[in-house]
């Protein structure tokens, strides 16, 4: 997958996988990366531009055995532009599948 394709639906996984719980940086970055190749220099940006943005907050905890980790929770404002995400993305799919797939005709 090219770096472009993953730019684009980065705000959309990010989201979703907090959709399912708090996490840290690291967790997201590493999860993620199972599933893309992603590094965790690109995963970091998108969690702070989500919340520059107010679709996410975050706060610290503690960790046994070393520094506190900063875990990023989805708010109401985020869930909301997830599924605005969601459904663009399943808009754009079907076109690009059926496009794909006829060899651009009808």
């Amino acid at each position: 997958m090219t770096i472009q394709f993953k730019k684009g639906v980065l705000e959309l996984c990010v989201l979703s996988m907090l959709q399912n719980g708090d996490r840290y940086g690291y967790d997201v970055a590493c999860d993620l990366s199972k599933i893309i190749e992603v590094s965790d220099g690109s995963v970091y940006p998108v969690l702070r531009r989500l919340r520059d943005d107010g679709y996410v907050t975050s706060y610290l905890e503690e960790a046994s055995g070393g520094p506190p980790r900063k875990y990023y929770v989805i708010t109401e404002a985020g869930s909301n532009y997830m599924n605005m995400l969601k459904t663009e993305w399943t808009q754009l799919t079907t076109k690009i599948n059926t496009l794909i797939n006829n060899g651009g005709t009808n």
